[in-house]
């Protein structure tokens, strides 16, 4: 019997990957509907190709547009706008998968919907469990949902760790290794990336993701963002998690063990095996990616991450640390930065210095709701946004 999935985000990155895997395994697998902001050319073309039952865009306008042309194309897909809309069609009953790649904030209250509702979520969308990391995990425990990771380094851990962990506790796991490429200026000074451009930032090495997260892993944030993500996934504590600098992204992560043992997951750069992984899991199911051939990988290096040239990993981490809403706020500030990076507004370097004059300036607090997280995330952005229009001033 073939499982309904729902991917949301899925004109990005990850959703493209995600429909290559179940365009793969259509025997396994139905596309009930699917998501996106404002890409409804790209949405209309999926369409087409998958047939699902619904498309969500999130404005009316939108979803007027991609009514005409689902029309031309003479696909019946039903089009409709909102997250009001979405989380309703999350929580439906008929519901067994949902791929949850929205990138930022923007898909926190979906992601939850599908945890509320006991649905197996698949987690691309880092954010919403660094926002709401206590809402989150509350609420996967209440509604009884399976959250797998498909970020390539959570993925890889999950692989890695004692089939029972979540029944079991540590299980005699020591530590966490988070590979990190290191981005685009692994190895730069302060100095040196001063003067670069959005189009150099964006430009990753190893993998093609969108703007966001490349800007991202370009500063180190998208490794500290998921430092956060690890610690509420896998119930450590952040001393417990490192990260090492490795620029071949072969191998993903690796899990330490109490018997000096250390196991850790190797694969091609491609998000379609831990995409694949979650989708089959416990099964194996065929992910389009070649196997990877260790004889002609040569070497792999790893060394330690410089939090002195790239300080966002070092604010990471003392969010984790503080709790409450300091993640949240972190999130909401890098968010804010990136945007204004990306629009020429601010300078790369000055990306961190509008982060750290947030949790530098910020007021923390305890997060016990979906509320609490939402007011956190406004208020850091208004901080944010005044230091960035300080900064251009």
């Amino acid at each position: 019997m073939r499982q309904n999935v729902v991917v949301l985000g899925s004109t990005g990155s990850i959703g493209a990957s995600t429909l290559d895997v179940i365009g793969r395994n259509r025997s396994k697998f139905k596309l009930a509907a699917l998501s996106c902001d404002s890409s409804f050319e790209l949405l209309a073309q999926q369409c087409k190709l998958y047939k699902p039952l619904f498309a969500v865009v999130t404005l009316k306008e939108t979803a007027q547009k991609l009514s005409e042309r689902l029309k031309k194309l003479q696909c019946s897909t039903k089009v409709v706008f909102g997250v009001e809309s979405l989380c309703e069609i999350l929580s439906d009953s008929y519901i067994d998968i949902v791929v949850a790649a929205i990138v930022g904030s923007a898909g926190l209250r979906p992601t939850l919907a599908a945890i509320q509702s006991g649905k197996k979520v698949l987690l691309a969308n880092k954010e919403s469990l660094v926002m709401a990391g206590p809402v989150m995990m509350r609420a996967a425990a209440a509604g009884k949902a399976t959250i797998l990771p498909i970020d390539s380094e959570h993925n890889a851990i999950f692989q890695c760790l004692p089939l029972d962990y979540s029944k079991t506790g540590y299980g005699g796991v020591l530590k966490l290794s988070l590979s990190a490429s290191g981005g685009p200026f692994r190895g730069w000074n302060l100095d040196k990336m001063q003067g670069v451009s959005p189009s150099q930032a964006c430009a990753h090495p190893n993998w093609k993701m969108g703007k966001k997260v490349s800007i991202d892993s370009a500063t180190l944030m998208n490794k500290g963002l998921e430092v956060i993500e690890a610690s509420f996934l896998f119930d450590l504590p952040t001393d417990c998690i490192e990260v090492v600098l490795h620029p071949q992204s072969i191998l993903h992560s690796a899990v330490h063990f109490a018997d000096g043992s250390v196991l850790a997951q190797l694969g091609n750069p491609d998000m379609r095996i831990p995409i694949a992984h979650a989708l089959g899991w416990p099964d194996r199911i065929e992910s389009g990616v070649d196997a990877l051939d260790m004889r002609s990988i040569g070497k792999l290096e790893f060394s330690e991450p410089d939090d002195y040239n790239f300080p966002c990993l070092r604010l990471a981490y003392e969010a984790s640390r503080v709790g409450g809403d300091a993640p949240t706020a972190l999130n909401a500030a890098n968010e804010v930065a990136v945007a204004a990076f990306l629009n020429f507004r601010i300078s790369f370097n000055q990306i961190s210095e509008v982060v750290e004059y947030l949790m530098n300036t910020y007021s923390f607090s305890e997060l016990r709701s979906l509320e609490a997280v939402e007011e956190a995330d406004l208020r850091a952005r208004s901080i944010s946004e005044a230091r960035v229009c300080k900064i251009q001033s």
